[in-house]
């Protein structure tokens, strides 16, 4: 990519898309087409330097037009949220194939020169997150296959599909697999958010509405990793621009649990809360974290927020959102 090109991204209405506009407008980029589903107004962030589109990418009409003149493309659209909604809307999560099924189909039809595709570490077989002192998951773990059922599947079979219309077609692909992307512009409520977001909701609710209890799904003491979206951008420019044709890992190696998240929006927040633990809630695999291994041999890549840092950030983001949203 150069400073001239045309560039696509979709799904630029959601959290992820909307930073990396925001990266692209900072390099200098100034021909940028932004593409979501969600009117143009509710968008996390609208910029005046893009061109802004609202189109339906499962439809091929709609890809076509999205691509006309399209140099490279950062494709992170998808129909996505937290465990809550993944486990819950396992065939819409699945039809979000069609949207990467007619993007590189439009990619292979007017040239363009480079496509990335946003996949997730849902990819990674369950039997392999059983334990909460889990064994960092490398890429190979991927196979033999067994994702997260529906979202995982879906972003599995999309990997597939950029190989196979690389080594078919010519058409350059790369792929991040990203695990557990935080951070301030994204979803923190009405069912699509992830847990560092909802802890950061949950304490805050408490805090305004004079409570002293908070509900956790799960025990708490399933683990995770968590990366702070600007070192998601930065990684995911480096795997964009880089010669690596197979998927990478691209998330925090460092291994906390639920418990322990919720400690550190307690400490930002100068609270201490009561927890009550519902069992019965979506939990996900017992335990994930990412092998990095490969990124920072490869591209020297290496998270460089601290979870307490980016959680800072991602705790005051959203203590503005909802006092305004109170005020309105």
């Amino acid at each position: 990519m150069n400073k001239d090109s045309v560039v696509l991204v979709t799904g630029a209405g959601g959290f992820i898309g909307g930073h990396i506009i925001s990266e692209l407008i900072q390099r200098g980029f100034n021909r940028i087409r932004a593409v979501d589903i969600k009117p143009v107004p509710e968008w996390f962030q609208v910029f005046p330097e893009a061109d802004s589109l609202q189109l339906d990418l499962a439809a091929w009409p709609a890809c076509q037009k999205a691509c006309d003149g399209v140099d490279a493309v950062f494709n992170l659209a998808a129909d996505m949220g937290g465990m809550g909604f993944i486990e819950n809307n396992k065939a819409d999560c699945m039809l979000s194939v069609l949207i990467n099924t007619h993007r590189l189909m439009a990619a292979k039809e007017q040239g363009i020169d480079r496509y990335f595709y946003s996949s997730s570490a849902c990819v990674y077989a369950a039997e392999k997150q059983t334990d909460t002192a889990v064994t960092p998951l490398s890429e190979s773990d991927a196979y033999p296959a067994m994702p997260e059922d529906g979202y995982g599947w879906e972003k599995l079979f999309s990997e597939r599909m950029c190989r196979h219309f690389r080594e078919d077609y010519g058409t350059v692909t790369r792929i991040a697999r990203y695990h557990n992307v935080y951070g301030p512009h994204g979803t923190f409520d009405r069912g699509r958010e992830k847990a560092p977001a909802a802890i950061c909701r949950k304490v805050i609710e408490a805090m305004r509405n004079g409570g002293n209890e908070i509900e956790i799904w799960g025990d708490g003491e399933q683990t995770r990793s968590f990366m702070y979206i600007d070192d998601c951008v930065k990684g995911s420019f480096l795997i964009m621009e880089s010669d690596l044709t197979e998927p990478l890992n691209l998330g925090s190696d460092r291994l906390v649990t639920i418990n322990g998240l919720v400690d550190i929006v307690e400490e930002i927040a100068g609270t201490k809360l009561k927890r009550r633990y519902n069992l019965d809630a979506p939990q996900g695999v017992r335990g994930r974290n990412s092998d990095n291994t490969q990124i920072a041999n490869e591209l020297g890549w290496a998270p460089a927020i601290t979870l307490e840092a980016g959680m800072e950030k991602t705790y005051k983001w959203i203590f503005d959102q909802m006092v305004s949203r109170r005020a309105a």
